[in-house]
């Protein structure tokens, strides 16, 4: 049985305010996993509230995954991923007063700063 999560709406706006803009996916999740908010270009992407993150793509997709340390800290975890083609980092930064929810992001993710191409998250994940 899933139990109720909420973040309020003032929360959700102002994370749309900030990260709306940004170019690739961004998400606040919570602790369960359960997406809660996602940014545009999460959103081109079919990224969705009410997914779980832990179930998009393969177990091997997520290896290296920084949420329990973020969760059980209160502190930004970061990650080099080293890809094919370019380096990307993984962010996962704790949200003051909410500690059971997190931002998640990747910088390099679904865009390949260097060449300016788009790549697939998920995609260039497994290429790596």
């Amino acid at each position: 049985m899933e139990t109720a999560v909420e973040l309020p709406e003032s929360v959700i706006s102002a994370f749309h305010l900030m990260w709306d803009g940004f170019p690739e996916p961004v998400n606040i999740i919570h602790k369960s996993r359960k997406i809660m908010a996602v940014n545009r270009a999460g959103q081109a992407v079919g990224l969705t509230p009410g997914v779980f993150c832990s179930r998009l793509g393969s177990p091997k997709d997520h290896k290296g995954c920084l949420a329990n340390k973020c969760v059980a800290t209160g502190e930004p975890q970061y990650v080099s991923i080293a890809k094919e083609t370019h380096e990307a980092v993984g962010f996962w930064l704790p949200i003051e007063g909410y500690p059971e929810f997190y931002i998640h992001f990747g910088v390099g993710t679904s865009l390949n700063y260097k060449t300016g191409k788009k790549v697939s998250p998920l995609e260039e994940h497994r290429a790596s």
